[in-house]
């Protein structure tokens, strides 16, 4: 039996190709070790743009694109070996520098980042307490980039987490459920772009990141973020694959796809994240290099599942 079998990850995403985009080698680096992930997707998409100019003129994705993108998650899922769960909210469309307090009133009715957060967390707390997972990942308040829905799946996961370990919240589920450790995803930060950009450079490639670089202003609350890196190149071609299945939102000859895997993996080999919290009686030291370090020596004195039906608490 693996090492990992018994250990659960819930990822919690604005959109249908977020977890592709985001800690996807990591995610196929636990699957495979036995760790039992399940992704939730808060959004259909459905008001995305298409990225692939192959198909954005074709009218059988221009008009059925909410299917079109179930049907791209699916197979992402499929190739990650991951579980899927929509939580079937309509995506809110891009607002230019949306703010959790300035724009709500410029994104449609039903729009997922209009919902109240209480509301909108009830759903997902239900799977929680469901799944049982030990670690969840999500976005950091800014939502990693301000997106209405990422910033609002940031709000919805913290919620859905108090709500889940409520033992006077009644939800579907199960039992009240403690999540042990969560983490923000970090994909873009200063310290892994510049990385790629110089030894994209020095393999003589053209950079997809100077300019980016030129116009990064630092922020000091960013300083302290990355805890955690999770060494996964050898799965880098398998978040590739995941992406592809996108086909709407990846454009094949884009810069996602323009520095080589071995460049890659050389430059930075990890995926990284943000230990955001944990509970109490979890033996935190950081730097870590596991998204589950610490939780061993928790969870062998915890009941198991199938003897305590609420398991590890």
């Amino acid at each position: 039996m693996s090492p990992r079998a018994g250990l659960r990850l819930l990822a919690v995403h604005a959109h249908p190709d977020d977890e592709s985009s985001k800690g996807a080698a990591s995610t196929v680096r636990y699957v495979r070790e036995g760790v039992d992930v399940m992704v939730v997707t808060c959004t259909g998409g459905e008001r995305g743009d298409i990225l692939n100019p192959r198909l954005a003129d074709d009218p059988a994705v221009r008009d059925n694109l909410a299917e079109v993108r179930r049907a791209e998650m699916a197979e992402a899922a499929r190739l990650l070996g991951v579980r899927h769960r929509w939580l079937g909210f309509a995506d809110s469309g891009y607002v230019e520098d949306y703010t959790v307090d300035g724009h709500q009133d410029a994104l449609p009715e039903d729009a997922f980042a209009r919902i109240p957060v209480g509301q909108a967390a009830l759903p997902l707390a239900s799977v929680i307490r469901e799944f049982q997972p030990h670690v969840v990942t999500t976005y950091d308040e800014k939502g990693g980039y301000p997106h209405p829905d990422h910033i609002m799946t940031h709000l919805v996961t913290m919620a859905a987490l108090e709500l889940a370990a409520d033992p006077a919240q009644e939800l579907e589920g199960g039992d009240p459920w403690h999540v042990l450790k969560v983490y923000y995803h970090l994909t873009f930060h200063r310290q892994r772009l510049e990385a790629l950009h110089e030894a994209t450079l020095a393999a003589g490639l053209e950079s997809p990141f100077g300019a980016w670089l030129d116009d990064w202003v630092d922020d000091p609350a960013d300083a302290d973020r990355l805890t955690t890196q999770v060494e996964c190149a050898a799965y880098f071609v398998d978040r590739d694959h995941a992406l592809r299945a996108h086909a709407t939102q990846i454009d094949e000859d884009g810069w996602w796809f323009g520095i080589p895997l071995d460049v890659q993996a050389k430059a930075w080999p990890s995926e990284d994240f943000q230990l955001a919290r944990a509970e109490p009686n979890v033996a935190v030291s950081l730097p870590e290099d596991d998204l589950f370090a610490g939780l061993a020596e928790r969870l062998s004195a915890a009941p198991r599942r199938s003897d305590a039906g609420g398991g590890a608490r």
